[in-house]
């Protein structure tokens, strides 16, 4: 049995993970860390957890934690996990870490785009990047993780096969997507408040979103060339999920069915990305709960373009999901484990 901490277990990716850890076969939650809420139960925090998990949340001990736990999830804000794995790591542990600190391979890229120097560079170096799809293989020899974003989770899984197949002019891609309001964190700011929210939808980080960088570096490896795109997310009233609209210039003609039939060649075999057959599009409510991502691709002849619509929960497969998903990976374990479960459609 896997021994399992979680710091940063009550914000909503870390509840999440809670989730799934307690219901895994194969794992032990033993430490929760929430330096907001020390000494109070899980369950009193999140009340859906009474009598299912009543364990006590306690403050960040590096030695406690290395000396309980197999694996550790950090799902701490950017910034703080970098200043907290390190020492985790020297320890020996797994790490699988939900913030953005430890997904770039160059750290200039990461200094850019969150405006501050990274404070361990070469740790960062023995991270990989745990988009499960693309990395499978470097995951299983790793031990930390920079477990993915949900935008580019969503975004690159739409784009990949075209990227990857040499199928798109890449100077022309385009990702609108839509975000759960959870994908904003567990903090009472004015522009998350139910009142702002409700009712409404709007644009934000137009252009300047930091997982415009992600989604770049992905791409880039997949088509063996610099990859800059207009990537633009929307805040819509809904706790959770999210949908991408990607568009691709072709290189030359292709029908709809050939498009599909592309996907589903290269997603064969993965068991969480679902391609919708040709005539059919995803919806949030088709992965809502669950580990899933849903893609389904339409090609516009008059344009000779694809568009790709993309669906996961940015909980789940754009974050605790996946990150359990990668536990799985370098731990040994039946990839799928204690994540199978079907999504919430109601």
């Amino acid at each position: 049995m896997i021994k399992v901490g979680i710091l940063g277990a009550t914000g909503y990716a870390g509840i999440e993970t809670v989730r799934l850890i307690v219901s895994h076969p194969g794992a032990e939650l033993v430490r929760v860390v929430s330096q907001s809420f020390v000494g109070k139960k899980i369950s009193e925090v999140y009340p859906n957890l009474k009598g299912i998990c009543d364990i006590e949340c306690s403050a960040l001990d590096i030695d406690d934690i290395a000396k309980s736990c197999d694996v550790v999830f950090t799902a701490l804000p950017h910034g703080a996990s970098k200043t907290v794995i390190p020492a985790l790591f020297e320890k020996g542990l797994k790490i699988i870490d939900l913030s953005g600190d430890f997904r770039y391979n160059d750290p200039k890229v990461y200094e850019k785009w969150y405006g501050e120097p990274h404070s361990a560079p070469e740790i960062l170096k023995e991270s990989v990047y745990g988009l499960c799809e693309l990395h499978r293989d470097e995951i299983k020899k790793h031990r930390l993780i920079g477990n993915p974003g949900c935008y580019t989770t969503c975004s690159i899984l739409a784009l990949a096969p075209l990227v990857a197949s040499k199928s798109v002019d890449n100077t022309s891609l385009i990702a609108d997507a839509k975000s759960g309001v959870t994908g904003a964190g567990r903090s009472a700011v004015l522009p998350n408040l139910y009142c702002e929210v409700n009712e409404s939808l709007k644009a934000y980080k137009v252009a300047t979103h930091r997982h415009t960088s992600e989604i770049e570096q992905e791409l880039s490896l997949l088509a063996g060339e610099n990859i800059m795109l207009s990537f633009t997310p929307h805040l819509i009233p809904m706790q959770r999920g999210i949908l991408a609209t990607c568009y691709a210039d072709l290189k030359k003609p292709m029908t709809t069915a050939e498009a599909v039939g592309l996907y589903k060649e290269y997603y064969k075999g993965e068991e969480f990305v679902r391609v919708y057959d040709a005539g059919t599009l995803p919806e949030i409510k088709h992965v809502a709960g669950s580990n899933y991502a849903a893609i389904g691709v339409v090609v516009d002849e008059r344009l000779n373009r694809a568009v790709v619509v993309s669906c996961i929960d940015n909980l789940v497969k754009g974050a605790a999901g996946q990150a359990v998903q990668n536990m799985n990976l370098i731990c040994g374990l039946d990839e799928g484990e204690g994540l199978r479960a079907a999504g919430m459609y109601l």
